[in-house]
């Protein structure tokens, strides 16, 4: 297959999309950070820390995804090709939701 130059939109969207997913691993890093630094959850903090650790690593995967999906989509458009399969929106929205869960239940739990 021989690359071509696609009509620019696709490229342009491509990168919109990019830049999303840098902004939500963004918003997981100042979650994270947060939670550590503000939640009160028990007297070891021991949950506010697990939070903050799960959000900034799931920012840490969502960074390095981004990537790969932006890449692999400007290779499947220059070629024509149908754009790959992608679990990155569903590992954020787990991720996202188990720990806003975790979140709530320990607040009440307080």
């Amino acid at each position: 297959m021989t690359e071509e130059e696609p009509d620019y939109r696709f490229t342009l969207a491509n990168e919109r999309t990019y830049l999303a997913y840098l902004r939500t691993s963004l918003a997981c890093y100042a979650g994270g950070l947060s939670a550590v630094q503000f939640l009160d959850l028990g007297p070891d903090r021991l949950p506010a820390k697990a939070i903050g650790i799960v959000l900034v690593l799931a920012g840490i995967v969502t960074t390095a995804g981004a990537f790969r999906r932006w890449q692999l989509n400007l290779t499947a458009i220059r070629r024509g090709g149908a754009l790959p399969v992608t679990k990155l929106p569903l590992m954020l929205g787990a991720t996202i939701g188990v720990v806003g869960l975790i979140g709530l239940l320990f607040s009440l739990w307080r």
